[in-house]
């Protein structure tokens, strides 16, 4: 049954999304606002394909790299933030996502080297881009996107009655659509100033342009921490789960008696008891 709730806002991990033109400084803005989001150079990682720039900036601090080289599929981006994961990292700068749209092994070229119907195509890529998208908004920790943007023609008639390119403005080289799924995106301008161009931390709206500094990062970990603890579904074994319990192996049952202690699953003092009994028992084998 459908149940109304009170909203409440829960402590959050910052999507942040920096996009320019080349010599925009989304690397090395990157990486300072990491500084304050983090709570030590360590705990940043930068997943480089931009040609060694991950690199360019070791003066500011000992921060992780992984270089990721082409084909640029969005397994290879998902196999790095994982490994980001696991390695307890707290803020993953991914430097550029362009590349897995519009880079070598990318959607679009791949989508290019398909035969076929275009709609069938599509059908099979979109998921996949799909699954890059939802690992970063899923992401355990702070993610910080970097996009490069260039000059975007439409054509139009001009007064002989000619179709004509005609400038735009800068477009962000990725899916259409991509800032929607961001807290706060960023746009830097050649001399490195940000103007805000989405915002849902109202930290920024109406704001002057600026640069981007250690300071912006330890701001909107503010806003990040702000928050009540998300909110966990507490899931409740039934006797059929419990059965299959009693006859697993010693690591799966410990796993599952961590998981209870933690109060990620529920069990009755009955099924509780049965569980460490056996547990004592598989000790003895």
């Amino acid at each position: 049954m459908l149940q109304l709730r009170k909203a409440t806002r829960q402590k959050a991990k910052i999507r942040l999304g920096l996009s320019s033109v080349s010599g925009g400084g989304k690397t090395y803005s990157s990486i300072l606002i990491s500084k304050g989001l983090a709570s030590s150079m360590d705990k940043i990682a930068l997943i480089d394909t931009e040609n060694g720039s991950g690199d360019l900036y070791a003066n500011l601090g000992d921060y992780n790299v992984i270089t990721l080289e082409a084909p640029y599929t969005p397994e290879r981006y998902i196999e790095a933030i994982t490994a980001c994961e696991n390695a307890g990292i707290e803020v993953i700068i991914i430097d550029s996502i362009t590349h897995e749209w519009d880079g070598k092994g990318g959607i679009l070229e791949i989508s290019n080297s398909m035969t076929g119907n275009s709609y069938t195509n599509w059908a099979k890529l979109s998921p996949r881009h799909q699954s890059f998208i939802d690992k970063i908004l899923q992401c355990k920790a702070h993610v910080i996107t970097t996009v490069r943007r260039k000059q975007d023609y439409e054509m139009t008639t001009n007064s002989q009655g000619k179709l004509v390119p005609q400038k735009v403005g800068l477009k962000e080289v990725t899916r259409e659509g991509f800032e929607y799924e961001l807290t706060v995106n960023l746009e830097l301008d050649t001399n490195h100033n940000a103007t805000v161009s989405k915002d849902r931390t109202g930290l920024f709206i109406g704001k002057p342009e600026f640069k981007p500094s250690e300071s912006t990062g330890v701001m909107l970990l503010d806003w990040c921490e702000n928050g009540i603890e998300p909110i966990k579904e507490v899931i409740k074994l039934n006797q059929k789960q419990i059965d299959k319990l009693l006859v697993s192996d010693y690591e799966t049952v410990y796993k599952y008696l961590d998981k209870i202690e933690n109060k990620e699953l529920q069990v009755t003092p009955e099924h509780l008891s049965q569980l460490e009994i056996y547990l004592e028992t598989l000790k003895t084998k």
